[in-house]
């Protein structure tokens, strides 16, 4: 008697818990299109204006919408209020420009900055911004998983908001501005005196396929850890998501050791660093190629990148929904299948690159 009560009590526990995942992946999806459709337009806006206006005008806007980004979970948490607010706020902070503008207006800041330095020099620069980026990431995702079981989720996400109020402070009154205007009369001659590379299109589309493939897998990744059979707690969590550092520390060292010896575009097909790898990409070609929209570059770029993030979010988000029931990992399969199309393209890059 007590075997049954046992059995049926998990399995309704079973059915319970795949019916929260099913509403947490809808739910997330909602918000990934809630932040993406807005933001599209306001990277391509902020990230190309900052040519004209400087880099702050890309940093201060995306600072100030995730701040009340995070402010809006800490009232939702604290109050218990509908979810619809966050939907609002994924929409506003989607508007303010979002992660994505922010990382493209500091690469374009740092790019401001690399204009003297030697092509290696300008390789471990970025390496070293993205290693920093990538390292605090996984610090945080650690730390924050004690700090939840500490004391709740308010706490963390207030402790969120203060952080960014640090940050924007820091960009309004210490930070210098780092771009200087071209003179116009000079800008069309340097122009013209360098023609930026172009890409094939099957190997630019075996790239973005591979992005798809990655970043839609990695966005259900916590949800599976959450679910059985793991059934990972928040600690277990921030340790699975703090592994992601030893990746950047790899990449930097790589970087840092092969740029004495080889071109910028060469240790891209080595060290592919970071999930938004499309924003170092063009790094590395604003320093093979002289450009003088760096900012419109990094906006391009920025929109392909969210583009590419708001259609693998939605693909895999509704295939979990759709095969939790039968078989929950059938994604991971989906992406690595994705990800051996691009393979094929493997041969055909160091062709590409023979502009260096």
């Amino acid at each position: 008697m007590f075997w049954l009560i046992f059995t049926s009590d998990l399995k309704v526990y079973f059915l319970l818990s795949q019916a929260v995942q099913k509403e947490t992946s809808i739910f997330l999806l909602k918000s990934e299109l809630c932040f993406l459709i807005p933001s599209l337009i306001s990277a391509l806006l902020l990230v190309s204006y900052s040519d004209y206006c400087g880099r702050k005008v890309a940093i201060v806007p995306p600072l100030v919408g995730d701040t009340l980004f995070a402010l809006c979970y800490v009232l939702v948490s604290r109050f218990s209020f509908s979810l619809n607010y966050l939907l609002a706020a994924s929409f506003l902070s989607g508007l303010m420009g979002g992660p994505t503008t922010l990382i493209g207006g500091c690469f374009a800041y740092v790019a401001d900055l690399c204009g003297e330095d030697l092509e290696g020099q300008k390789t471990v620069r970025m390496a070293r911004l993205d290693m920093i980026l990538g390292v605090l990431t996984g610090l945080a995702s650690l730390c924050t998983g004690f700090y939840i079981k500490a004391a709740g989720f308010t706490w963390p996400f207030l402790t969120a908001v203060f952080l960014h109020l640090i940050n924007l402070f820091y960009v309004l009154v210490v930070l210098k501005e780092s771009l200087v205007l071209p003179n116009p009369s000079l800008s069309s001659s340097s122009h013209s005196a360098s023609e930026a590379p172009r890409l094939n299109q099957s190997q630019a589309l075996a790239a973005r396929l591979q992005g798809v493939a990655l970043q839609g897998g990695m966005s259900i990744f916590i949800l599976y850890e959450l679910n059985t059979p793991l059934c990972w707690s928040e600690v277990f969590v921030g340790y699975g998501s703090a592994l992601s550092t030893a990746i950047y520390l790899v990449s930097f060292a790589g970087v840092a050791l092969l740029s004495r010896y080889l071109p910028d575009a060469y240790i891209i097909l080595t060290f592919p660093i970071h999930l938004n790898s499309e924003l170092l990409m063009a790094v590395r070609l604003f320093l093979v190629a002289v450009c003088l929209c760096t900012g419109a570059m990094f906006a391009c770029v920025a929109f392909v990148e969210m583009l590419s993030v708001g259609v693998s979010f939605t693909m895999f988000s509704s295939i979990y929904a759709a095969t939790l029931s039968w078989f929950s990992g059938f994604s991971f399969l989906l992406a690595a299948g994705l990800t051996l199309i691009p393979a094929n393209q493997c041969p055909l890059l160091p062709h590409y690159f023979s502009f260096i």
